[in-house]
């Protein structure tokens, strides 16, 4: 696990070089997007880099979870969200995005859709994530298996306390359950790129990179993962214990390394 420690401008810089490194590569690449506050700035950055000829026209894009019962185009949908974000601002067609449908009659079947077509895409390249204030990752809550595929999950008080900003702040309004990718499937992608910013994750990120591996922490299972890049700001960086060694080993990567 990579932890970077830099202002959040910084951060979303280095992100967004892991994106192009990745499309230069390969420009059919396929790219996990997250939503809320988090990966924004990564958003902005690289519709900077698209407006300077950074192509995705290729790319195929897979979201990681989707609110159940929302109306097809709901302004929080994250179809919609993902939309506004992420495809209305680059060259990303409409159809290369790929959300789980939260408006399916049969919810089980509409998972397993969803992980079939991550499966028939390739897997993921890169996978953006955030991080809840109690370790969730995408939406799998604490105490969620960490070998967990696509399914239904029921959102913690919390969790919707959390996204209450996003629905006129009234926890009520924001839904009960949500499709989401399962830790396992997260676990498949190839490259995990984590970004965290404010004091409220610092509980989360300390546990997430030195805590032990545990269900009551579900982003712990990130230190299973070969490749996790783990960017965050000093106010996200207050609780590591080892935030000296980080620092160190970024500062002292070998010239030409990345993520």
């Amino acid at each position: 696990m990579q932890v970077v420690i830099a202002p959040a401008e910084e951060l979303a810089r280095t992100a967004a070089d892991a994106v192009e490194e990745l499309l230069a590569r390969r420009p059919d690449a396929v790219l996990g997007l997250a939503t809320g506050s988090s990966p924004l700035g990564l958003y902005d950055e690289l519709v900077r880099r698209h407006e300077r000829g950074l192509s995705f026209a290729r790319v195929r894009a897979f979201s990681l979870d989707e609110y159940v019962g929302l109306p097809a185009g709901h302004p929080q949908s994250y179809r919609s969200v993902l939309t506004r974000e992420v495809v209305a601002r680059l060259d990303l067609p409409a159809d290369a995005l790929h959300v789980p449908d939260g408006t399916a009659d049969d919810l089980p079947a509409a998972a397993a859709a969803y992980e079939a077509a991550i499966a028939d895409a390739g897997g993921v390249d890169l996978q953006v994530l955030g991080i809840g204030t109690d370790g969730h990752l995408a939406f799998n809550e604490p105490g969620s298996s960490l070998a967990s595929r696509t399914r239904v999950k029921t959102l913690t008080a919390q969790t919707r306390h959390d996204n209450a900003r996003f629905f006129d702040d009234d926890p009520d309004a924001v839904p009960r359950h949500v499709l989401t990718q399962g830790i396992g499937t997260i676990l498949a992608a190839r490259h995990l790129v984590l970004l965290a910013t404010g004091r409220a994750k610092a509980e989360a990120v300390h546990q997430m990179v030195e805590g032990a591996v545990s269900a009551l922490w579900p982003a712990t299972a990130l230190q299973l993962h070969p490749h996790v890049s783990v960017l965050v700001d000093e106010a996200a960086a207050a609780r590591l214990q080892l935030a000296g060694y980080y620092r160190e080993a970024w500062a002292g990567r070998p010239d030409g390394w990345g993520l």
